[in-house]
């Protein structure tokens, strides 16, 4: 068998019925799927007998311990040469292992990842969180994008290697957030070839609202503290940008208020608030040109905001928790994987 794939769900029963009926509409047929329910309280069950005679689809149940150690207990039960991925929330266009098929097969790796994009029928919210997490105007593009501030490394909503690999390098880490960077990291530490398949994407449904994508980038800035101390030299300036963008817009807002008190009557307070206006007009601008919808436009500020600031306040915090007051990575953040 060439691949096996591996999704690890908890309680999104909805979510893994759509991945399975996509998973269906491939054109290369030589996988086999692993469904790792990680202690659900709303099982997905029922929905995976619903493909029985449609895929090689296998159903195991464990206690909730996170993504990573549900991945490495779906791989220990694979067979496939290589290993391939996927978020629960991920649907996958029937070109997917094709994509994949043709580039291994042209130029062979031991590990690999694509990128992601937003469906047609995704809500603008939707539309906006998935411009805010692939725009080089907001990441840099390090997910993917032809335009980057830094290398490529495949996460976990997107990601493939050899088996043999993955089994050599004892799986995702138990980190509360962050694995699958640390994953990717150890893979090129390794000595290990990987690389970007542009062409291997898949729709990525994200967080449905701001308060959701909020948690989930907090949590990205708290794993960027924690995977410098994992693997020093790691951190690039991109990893910087949403700190430095955090305390710039608190200090300019704090400028412009000052102002308004010093100098009552002018309009010198509104001189610091000129860059926030500048790139909010560059965010609803591209991301309306590139949807080709004012209202994704609107919600694509937000979403930057929520994205950058998040992600701020998370790293913020991290760097407090772990690198002045010296705490370690479990002891500061003692909470559960899932929201």
């Amino acid at each position: 068998m060439k691949y096996s794939i591996i999704i690890p769900v908890y309680n999104r029963p909805d979510e893994a019925d759509e991945l399975l009926e996509s998973l269906c509409q491939q054109t290369v047929k030589d996988f086999e799927v692993i469904i790792v329910e990680d202690g659900s309280t709303i099982p997905c069950e029922d929905v995976v007998k619903k493909y029985a005679e449609r895929l090689d689809v296998k159903y195991f149940v464990k206690p909730n311990g996170g993504p990573g150690p549900a991945r490495n207990y779906g791989v220990e039960r694979a067979q496939g040469e290589y290993v391939l991925i996927l978020d629960s929330d991920c649907v996958i266009p029937e070109g997917y292992l094709a994509a994949i098929e043709a580039e291994l097969n042209e130029n062979p790796c031991d590990a690999f990842g694509g990128p992601d994009a937003a469906h047609p029928s995704f809500t603008p919210i939707q539309k906006a969180i998935s411009y805010s997490m692939t725009s080089f105007f907001t990441t840099g593009g390090i997910r993917g994008g032809k335009k980057k501030l830094d290398r490529f490394f495949p996460r976990s909503f997107n990601m493939g290697m050899r088996r043999t690999v993955y089994n050599s390098l004892g799986g995702f880490a138990r980190m509360r957030f962050g694995e699958d960077i640390d994953f990717s990291y150890r893979i090129v530490e390794a000595g290990h070839s990987c690389r970007l398949l542009p062409e291997a994407w898949v729709w990525h449904k994200r967080r449905t609202d701001f308060d959701k994508f909020f948690k989930q980038v907090f949590n990205s800035g708290i794993a960027r503290i924690n995977l410098e101390k994992r693997h020093p030299g790691t951190m690039k300036l991109v990893h910087l940008l949403p700190m430095v963008f955090t305390v710039g817009v608190i200090t300019l807002l704090l400028a412009a208020v000052i102002l308004k008190f010093v100098l009552p009557g002018t309009a010198w307070f509104a001189l610091p608030l000129l860059p926030l206006l500048l790139y909010i007009l560059l965010i609803f601008c591209d991301a309306t040109i590139q949807n080709k919808n004012p209202l994704i436009g609107y919600y694509a500020v937000i979403a930057a905001f929520v994205q950058l600031m998040g992600y701020g306040f998370g790293f913020l915090k991290a760097w407090w928790l772990r690198c002045v007051l010296g705490k370690d990575e479990f002891t500061a953040f003692e909470k559960n994987f899932y929201d």
